[in-house]
């Protein structure tokens, strides 16, 4: 059984995916308490696999299943990804903060370290290879990310509820990228869109 926060049909919004159909699970809960955090992920649901299955299958069309949260590494093994391959058809994404090691079977690995822009505390990132590598730009040193092996990598500005604040942020993660051309920017399309 998995503490499940909830489960939705939209379009990818962020990253490399932007505007892929995807079905999200949400899996409750997070070892990490950014200040930023834009998501209630806490309250769930206990589900079954099947449960889960049946609910992804209500949209066959969308090709890809992101696994996000909270943190959804924590809940998730090896069993669980064959099972949703395998039961679904589809591709496995998973959005993580890298800090526990990922199961087998995941087909793209979105990497989002929080280290040094969120509450974090001693809790270092695991994971050292992924598919692409999107960070929540506050005007951190990029160096730290050097020994991470993506094949892309985004700056994404922060959200925050302040307009003037956000536009700022957004600001300061062009000029990164235009500083920094080996990244590319991440937009919240979804946020731009006013959809899930």
């Amino acid at each position: 059984m998995w503490k499940v926060n909830e489960i939705f049909h939209s379009l990818q919004g962020e990253g490399y995916n932007t505007g892929t159909a995807s079905v999200f699970i949400r899996l409750s809960g997070c070892n990490l308490r950014c200040d930023f955090c834009d998501t209630r992920h806490e309250p769930g649901t206990m589900m079954s696999l099947p449960e889960i299955v049946e609910r992804v299958m209500r949209y066959p069309m969308a090709p890809l299943v992101v696994l996000t949260g909270g943190e959804p590494s924590l809940w998730i093994d090896d069993d669980f990804v064959a099972g949703l391959k395998q039961l679904t058809g589809k591709r496995i994404a998973i959005e993580t903060n890298g800090t526990h090691p990922l199961p087998h079977g995941i087909d793209w690995v979105t990497l989002s370290p929080k280290a040094g822009i969120g509450d974090s505390g001693d809790v270092p990132v695991v994971v050292n290879r992924c598919d692409e590598l999107k960070v929540v730009y506050v005007g951190q040193d990029l160096a730290q990310y050097n020994n991470i092996s993506a094949t892309y990598r985004y700056l994404q500005p922060c959200w925050v509820s302040d307009e003037a604040q956000c536009r700022l942020n957004t600001q300061l993660t062009v000029q990164a990228v235009l500083d920094h051309p080996e990244w590319r920017l991440s937009l919240q399309t979804h946020r731009i869109l006013d959809i899930k």
